[in-house]
């Protein structure tokens, strides 16, 4: 199991530099949640979700991974202010395992402006008026298939608070305020929060908790 584990963290220590891909997640989508949460007995009126896309597997400067950075953060937020969640899962699940071959992967996407589908269905938002955006940094940006959410949907979050949050290497929140404001012109953005994927292994609560403070929760 030794040289299982250092040989996963040595993998993850080569290849490409944090500057090409920030927090890369790869292989499978979180097990947090693949639909919008059923309430629960404390929260049966919810207008606070938190909609997210994690990946597992080898990621940069962290090595292999079970549970996604953007879920565990995605997570902290649920519990921190008993949010319903939502997981964008792709349609076609073709993102490698390995992170050298899912850089590839992510870097044709961006170059080609390519719009992944999702498959589960988008969520109801009429009840929600603050949506939680979460997403890793590849390649300085967001994930294509978070254009395609994002735009997909942008008519039915006008009017909706929108605070986005990342996992990233290096790239901290790569504009992600400045990207929510351009697609949905129509919704208030709020102050985002960046937090690198090692700290969110390592359960790095109290830098979510002083943000959502911060934001009056």
């Amino acid at each position: 199991m030794l040289v299982l584990f250092f040989g996963a963290m040595l993998l993850a220590s080569c290849g490409s530099s944090p500057d090409a891909m920030e927090s890369t997640q790869t292989a499978q989508p979180s097990q947090l949640s693949s639909s919008v949460t059923e309430p629960n007995e404390a929260n049966e009126a919810s207008n606070t979700l938190v909609v997210f896309f994690s990946r597992t597997g080898e990621q940069y400067n962290v090595g292999v991974i079970d549970k996604g950075n953007t879920a565990i953060v995605a997570d902290m937020i649920v519990e921190a202010i008993n949010a319903d969640s939502f997981e964008i899962i792709p349609e076609e699940d073709y993102y490698p395992y390995t992170y050298d071959e899912l850089i590839e992967v992510a870097k044709k996407e961006q170059d080609e402006n390519a719009r992944p589908a999702y498959a589960p269905k988008a969520p109801d938002f009429a009840q929600y008026d603050t949506i939680f955006f979460g997403s890793p940094v590849w390649w300085g940006d967001l994930p294509m298939i978070c254009y395609t959410f994002l735009e997909d949907n942008a008519t039915a979050l006008a009017g909706k608070t929108l605070i986005p949050f990342s996992t990233h290497g290096g790239s901290g929140l790569a504009g992600f305020d400045s990207k929510l404001s351009s697609i949905c012109p129509d919704s208030l953005v709020k102050d985002g929060l960046a937090i690198a994927g090692v700290d969110a292994q390592n359960d790095h609560r109290i830098s979510v908790d002083n943000w959502l403070q911060g934001l009056g929760y």
